[in-house]
C-alpha cells in the first residue's frame, strides 16, 4: 500500500482546552481555532472512538484542514486513559469533553461500540434533540454498544436495540447499524460510483474518484428517504486499479437523509467509508469537506476545486484492531 505524505507550513494558532493547574495541565481535548473561509464563526465537535479504523488519527488531520483552509473551528474529542490522557481506542467509556456539543454547529462522528456515562451521553442526546446535523464515518453505524448501563435512558442508542429504535440510534437516526462485510475484509477495496440520479448533488460537486482499501458494509435496511449519492463497489484486490467482483452486488455507500427531532429536522450524512487510511483518496477527503459546508448551511459556497490538502505531514496508520499507536498523548495534536 502506498502511502502519501503531505507537506506544507501550519499558519493556524493551535487552542488547548485543559484541566488541572498549571503545574500539572492536563489536555484532554484540542481545538483548532478557525481562520479565514467560509467557516468562520460556526464550530465543529469531532468525536473520535473506534478500535480499528483509526479516527484518531484522521480527526486531527480533518480539523486542521477544515480550521486553517475553510474558517471552521474544530475541537476534536478522543478515547483515552483518565489518569494520563494517553490517546486509548480501546477505552469505550471515557471521551472527555462531551459539554463541547452544547454550542457545536456540526458533530462528525468516527464512533464504534462505545458506553458513554450518563452524564456525558446527555449532551449529545441533547444535541440530537435539537435537530443539529450529522457526518457519520464507517463504523458509526454501529457507534453506541449497552452492556453494562442497561437502565440507562439512552440505552435506546444500543447498536442491537428493539423498538421503538430497532437497531438503535445507527438503524433508526442514520439509516442503517451494523449487518456484515459485503466486501472480502483486507483483502478487497472498495470503489465509490456516483448514482447518476444525484449526480447534481453539492456534496458530489468535483468528487470524481472515490476509492478506499477498506471493504464495502452490507446496507439492508436503509429507509426510502435517505438519497443514495454513490454506492460502493467491491473490487477484487487492494488496488484502486483492481478489477471489480462481478459476484458482488453494489452497496449504498455514502447517503444523506433528514430525521424529525423535537427541534427540528436533523440533517445526516453517512458513508460506510471513513478510515484513517481511505482518507489518503483526495476525493473522499473533498467529500467530506463538501458535507460539512452542506451539514453548515454553506452549500452555496461549494466549489470544485475546494482546498482538501492536509495541513503538515498525513501518515496514516493501516486499519486493524490493537494496531494503534501506542504512547500518543492528546497534547501531541497541538
Amino acid at each position: 500500500m502506498l502511502r502519501l505524505l503531505f507537506v506544507a507550513l501550519p499558519a493556524v494558532c493551535f487552542s488547548l482546552m485543559t484541566t488541572g493547574s498549571a503545574h500539572a495541565e492536563k489536555v484532554q481535548w484540542v481545538t483548532y481555532q478557525g481562520q479565514d473561509g467560509p467557516g468562520q464563526g460556526k464550530h465543529i465537535v469531532f468525536i473520535s472512538g473506534d478500535e480499528e479504523y483509526r479516527s484518531e488519527e484522521a480527526f486531527p488531520m480533518l480539523g486542521k484542514m477544515l480550521a486553517e483552509r475553510h474558517g471552521f473551528t474544530c475541537t476534536v474529542l478522543f478515547s483515552q486513559d483518565p489518569e494520563t490522557t494517553e490517546i486509548n481506542p480501546d477505552n469505550q467509556t471515557n471521551i472527555p469533553g462531551m459539554s463541547h456539543l452544547e454550542k457545536a454547529d456540526l458533530v462528525i462522528l468516527g464512533l464504534r461500540f462505545r458506553e458513554l456515562p450518563d452524564e456525558d451521553m446527555k449532551y449529545f442526546d441533547e444535541y440530537f434533540k435539537a435537530g443539529k446535523p450529522f457526518i457519520s464515518l464507517r463504523t458509526s453505524t454501529h457507534a453506541f454498544n449497552y452492556t453494562r448501563n442497561l437502565d440507562s435512558p439512552y440505552a435506546k442508542y444500543h447498536w442491537r436495540a428493539k423498538e421503538p429504535w430497532a437497531g438503535g440510534f445507527g438503524q433508526e437516526v442514520l439509516g442503517e447499524t451494523w449487518v456484515s462485510h459485503h466486501g472480502h475484509h483486507g483483502k478487497e477495496s472498495t470503489r465509490g460510483v456516483i448514482n447518476d440520479a444525484h449526480a447534481k448533488h453539492p456534496i458530489l460537486k468535483g468528487v470524481d474518484d472515490v476509492w478506499g482499501p477498506t471493504d464495502v458494509y452490507g446496507v439492508t435496511h436503509l429507509p426510502d428517504d435517505a438519497t443514495v449519492l454513490m454506492h460502493g463497489q467491491v473490487l477484487k484486490g487492494m488496488k484502486p486499479d483492481d478489477e471489480p467482483n462481478k459476484d458482488k452486488s453494489m452497496m449504498p455507500l455514502v447517503w444523506t437523509r433528514t430525521y424529525p427531532t423535537p427541534g427540528g429536522p436533523c440533517q445526516i450524512m453517512t458513508t460506510t467509508m471513513g478510515a484513517a487510511i481511505d482518507f489518503v483518496n483526495e476525493d473522499l477527503r473533498r467529500l467530506v469537506v463538501n458535507s460539512t459546508y452542506w451539514a453548515t448551511g454553506l452549500s452555496e459556497m461549494i466549489k470544485d476545486d475546494l482546498n482538501v490538502e492536509p495541513v503538515g505531514e498525513y501518515d496514516p496508520s493501516f486499519f486493524g484492531f490493537k494496531k494503534y499507536k501506542k504512547g500518543v498523548l492528546v497534547k501531541d495534536h497541538q
